[in-house]
């Protein structure tokens, strides 16, 4: 039997992106759904498009890189924006896995696998880059230490970071607000 690749490619049940030099070379149609936009407004796009701030896009493609150099991989949850249609600029919480065809040169080229994961994580507070990222960080269950060194801050400043979001989602523990992150 004859397996049609570019069938699959087109018909994955998760968002699927070719990219090149952190450009999509190409997508398919559950990726421009989750989006909100049309395959040709995607490809060659920069995937600075799909992130809410030039900062998040920066920060965590520095962060992949050494991993990538090591494993060949990347995942992680993270919030992300719709492109176009009727939800544009809405953010919402994505789940990105990635490898990378070359690991000494690893945004060269790769294969990205994204997953909409707002339906059981919705995303109700007004959070800063900074947030975001250290949000997803205690959802991956890091220490202040453990993020602080990922992110490249003192534990300190994680610690303030945590303390606006406790607040943001009127939490009085840390297992509570994950508990609240995770629920949305």
């Amino acid at each position: 039997m004859d397996v049609d690749y570019q069938l699959a490619f087109d018909l994955a049940p998760v968002g699927l992106a070719l990219s090149r030099n952190r450009t999509i070379v190409d997508c398919n149609q559950h990726l421009c759904e989750m989006f909100g936009a049309a395959r040709e407004q995607l490809t060659g796009q920069s995937f600075l498009v799909l992130y809410p701030s030039v900062d998040e896009y920066e920060r965590i493609g520095a962060r992949m890189i050494p991993i990538l150099n090591e494993k060949g991989w990347y995942s992680d949850d993270r919030i992300m924006k719709r492109v176009d249609g009727r939800n544009k600029g809405e953010t919402f919480w994505c789940h990105v896995t990635g490898r990378a065809l070359n690991r000494l040169v690893p945004h060269e080229s790769g294969i990205w696998t994204l997953e909409d994961l707002s339906a059981r994580r919705p995303v109700t507070a007004e959070l800063t880059a900074r947030e975001r990222e250290v949000a997803s960080h205690l959802m991956g269950g890091m220490t202040s230490k453990e993020i602080g060194r990922a992110l490249a801050i003192s534990h300190r400043t994680v610690e303030i970071y945590r303390a606006r979001l406790m607040r943001k989602y009127q939490a009085s523990t840390t297992a509570c607000l994950v508990h609240r992150l995770m629920a949305g």
